[in-house]
C-alpha cells in the first residue's frame, strides 16, 4: 500500500477529513476524562523545522507524547536541508530511523519533494504555499461551537496566503461559501481561486465579506520572512482590520478565529481578541495539538 502523506487538505478525502475532526474531539474529550490511550507507543516523530513556531513545535511534540510516542525536534542547525545534501537523500535515510516526519518551511515544492522520496508519511506543518493542520483546527473549532460548516459563510479578511488557500481547499471540500478580502496585489492563489470559483467571491470591502458571515478569520498582515515588507503592508491593509465595528456586520452567531501570533491594534482589535462571546482562538490554539494527534494516529494506522 502507498504510504500517506499530508501536504494538503485535498489529501484526505471529504469522508476521512470529517472522521479526523470527529476524532480529534473524541481524542479531546478522552484526554480531559483521563481516558486516554497510547495508540503509538514506541513511534517516533521527526519534527523539521526551517520556520521557528511556538504552537506548531508544542502541539506536534505534546501530541506525540499524550498518544504514547516521542519526537525528535530538529532547527536548521541539525538538518543538511538547505546546506548541500539533495533533499531526497535527507527524506531516505530519516525514513530508516523515524515512523512519521513533519516538516515547517518556506517553499512547498520542498515538502512534495520530501514526501516523494519518503516511505513514511509526511506532514506539512506549515510552507508558504498551504498550512493545512491550522485548517483541522478551525474546522474542529468550528464544529465543537456551531455544528457543521456545510451551507455556512466564511469570512477571510486580510492577506491572501497560505491559509486562505487552505480556506479555498476547505470550503471545496466541506460545501461552504468562503468570502475573500484583499487589497490589490495580495490576492490567494490564482490556480485555486480559478479551480473554485463556484465557492468563493473575491472582494476588496471587508464589510462586503462580513456581511452575515458565520465566521470570521484573519492573519497577520506580514509574516516571517516578509519582514522587509512590513511597512509597505501596513499601508496596503489600512482599513482591514477586525474590529467590532465591522464584527456587528456578521450573523449574530459569528464566531472569530485568527491562527496566531496575532499583532493586536493591528490586523485585529485587542477588544474582539478578548471578546469571549465571538473570539474562539484559545480553543482553536488548543485544537491544534487535538487534531494533529487525529492527523497521526490517522496516517500511522493506513
Amino acid at each position: 500500500m502507498a504510504t500517506r502523506h499530508f501536504l494538503t487538505l485535498t489529501d484526505l478525502s471529504v469522508a476521512e477529513l470529517k472522521a479526523l475532526i470527529a476524532r480529534a474531539i473524541e481524542l479531546k474529550t478522552q484526554r480531559r476524562n483521563g481516558t486516554e490511550t497510547k495508540p503509538l507507543a514506541g513511534k517516533v516523530l521527526g519534527m523539521i523545522f526551517e520556520k521557528a513556531s511556538t504552537r506548531t513545535r508544542v502541539s506536534f511534540e505534546a501530541g506525540m507524547a499524550q498518544l504514547g510516542g516521542s519526537a525528535i525536534f530538529l532547527s536548521p542547525d541539525d538538518t543538511q536541508l538547505g546546506r548541500g545534501e539533495p533533499i531526497e537523500d535527507t527524506a531516505r535515510v530519516l525514513a530508516r530511523m523515524v515512523d512519521i516526519v513533519m516538516i515547517r518551511t518556506f517553499g512547498h515544492d520542498k515538502v512534495q519533494r520530501f514526501a516523494e522520496f519518503s516511505s513514511v508519511p509526511v506532514i506539512n506543518a506549515l510552507t508558504d504555499s498551504f498550512h493545512p493542520c491550522q485548517l483541522l483546527a478551525d474546522i474542529q473549532t468550528f464544529v465543537e461551537h456551531r455544528g457543521s460548516l456545510e451551507g455556512k459563510t466564511v469570512a477571510w479578511v486580510g492577506d491572501g496566503n497560505n491559509m486562505t488557500n487552505s480556506y479555498i481547499n476547505a470550503a471545496a471540500m466541506l460545501n461552504f461559501e468562503l468570502r475573500i478580502a484583499c487589497p490589490p496585489g495580495y490576492e490567494p492563489n490564482a490556480e485555486l481561486m480559478k479551480k473554485h470559483a463556484a465557492r468563493i467571491h473575491l472582494t476588496r470591502s471587508p464589510r462586503d465579506a462580513v456581511q452575515g458571515a458565520n465566521l470570521v478569520v484573519t492573519d497577520t498582515w506580514a509574516s516571517m520572512g516578509q519582514e522587509d515588507e512590513k511597512q509597505q503592508r501596513l499601508n496596503d491593509f489600512a482599513g482591514y482590520q477586525v474590529d467590532h465595528e465591522l464584527m456587528s456586520h456578521a450573523a449574530q452567531d459569528v464566531l472569530f478565529m485568527h491562527c496566531l501570533p496575532a499583532y493586536r491594534g493591528m490586523e485585529v482589535s485587542n477588544e474582539v481578541m478578548e471578546d469571549s462571546n465571538i473570539s474562539v482562538i484559545w480553543d482553536e490554539a488548543e485544537n491544534r495539538l487535538h487534531a494533529q494527534k487525529a492527523l497521526m494516529e490517522f496516517l500511522l494506522s493506513q
